[in-house]
């Protein structure tokens, strides 16, 4: 019996035209990869990708001949990103790679998919639908798909050695596709500790991309233990701990907080976040708070008023994960009390008495005192000193 894929993405105008455009000039035309992967697992589609054996010239000539908007985003790897109504598709010449050097390859075009699929990583990810959503699985992913089990294309150390982003793109991809009840398979394991100081040859940008999409999965604590267990998670983040993930993964489900990547690198400590992953100057910044305050004893009410009702529930959430201790009641609208709290005395009320350094310990002297008041003592009180 023939599977089929029968989404409505699939049959929707914009990527049946550019497949059309591809076989009415006599090419093949087969979606591939995550929509293909997601659409059999019944997991949500981001991206939609197609690949042919054209190559990318005629891609192009085929894509501006149907009237669609053609981008040479990636020319040199066969890659050209097809916009039809502002909806981009990237399509790419079947490729085969001819040098590796662990971060980039050399690569030539094929005139097959079975050749095309042997260079891809996992076996789950080189799985193929025709336009009419006909699967086609040249090299036998299927039964790995059925059983969430994450396996390299082949010899996992080749793939490994062709780019060692693969690394962590196993333990990202048993994350968030792999059975959790379900051990990490041991020839991937093997070899990754084998070429794991490939690594080191990665961009900082690429390895904090993929860490950080690891750690948005739902729980990604069984696949941070066995980086951790592998030396992969010392490589890319040293002195990190992965021992209180799965108590945080636990504390979020049970008080309805979605995943959070930022949170849950707190939770993993380590150092050199900045420079080793790169990260975005605003996760930068609220990293270096959330780290700042992990096993904080203040109070939602406080940390509410000091950082905002997101950062103070993530201080408490993070400091509960690491003492093992429970979150205090009502969390989330203690927090919110105090980020809704006015500091009511001003600078300008004390400078006929305190100037400078003085008038700066007397403000938060003050402030102090109102915040252990629950917010209540009125500016009046705070400057009579009652």
């Amino acid at each position: 019996m023939t599977l089929r894929i029968t989404d409505s993405w699939l049959s929707g105008t914009a990527p049946q035209a550019v497949c059309r455009s591809l076989t009415d000039a006599g090419f093949e035309a087969w979606f591939v990869g995550g929509c293909v992967r997601n659409a059999l697992l019944g997991e949500p589609i981001s991206d939609i990708d197609i690949t042919t054996d054209a190559p990318p010239e005629t891609v192009t000539k085929l894509a501006r001949k149907a009237g669609f908007h053609p981008v040479p985003t990636g020319f040199d790897h066969g890659t050209v990103t097809v916009v039809v109504k502002g909806k981009p598709f990237e399509v790419t010449t079947f490729r085969r790679d001819v040098e590796t050097d662990g971060r980039r390859a050399v690569v030539a075009y094929a005139t097959s998919i079975e050749e095309d699929a042997h260079r891809r990583d996992f076996t789950m990810n080189a799985l193929y639908a025709g336009p009419d959503g006909r699967v086609m699985d040249p090299i036998g992913g299927l039964p790995d798909l059925e059983a969430r089990r994450i396996r390299f294309i082949d010899d996992a150390q080749a793939r490994i050695r062709e780019d060692y982003l693969r690394i962590l793109r196993f333990f990202r991809f048993h994350a968030w596709y792999g059975d959790p009840d379900r051990g990490l398979d041991p020839e991937a394991l093997a070899a990754i500790a084998t070429n794991s100081g490939g690594i080191d040859t990665l961009s900082r940008e690429r390895i904090g991309a993929e860490l950080m999409k690891l750690l948005s999965a739902p729980d990604p604590a069984p696949a941070v233990a066995a980086m951790a267990q592998s030396g992969v998670l010392e490589r890319v983040l040293p002195g990190g701990d992965a021992t209180a993930l799965p108590v945080l993964v636990h504390l979020e489900e049970s008080s309805g907080v979605a995943p959070d990547a930022v949170r849950r690198l707190a939770c993993l400590g380590g150092s050199d976040h900045m420079e080793r992953l790169r990260l975005s100057k605003a996760d930068a910044r609220r990293l270096t708070r959330l780290l700042d305050h992990r096993g904080t004893l203040a109070s939602p009410e406080e940390l509410g008023y000091r950082y905002g009702a997101a950062d103070a529930r993530d201080m408490i959430l993070l400091t509960s994960a690491l003492l093992q201790t429970p979150i205090p009641t009502e969390m989330e609208s203690r927090a919110a009390t105090g980020a809704g709290a006015d500091f009511p005395v001003k600078p300008r009320d004390l400078m006929e008495d305190f100037e400078g350094r003085a008038l700066g310990n007397k403000l938060r002297e003050i402030e102090d005192r109102w915040i252990a008041s629950g917010f209540t003592l009125s500016r009046e009180s705070l400057l009579k000193g009652d």
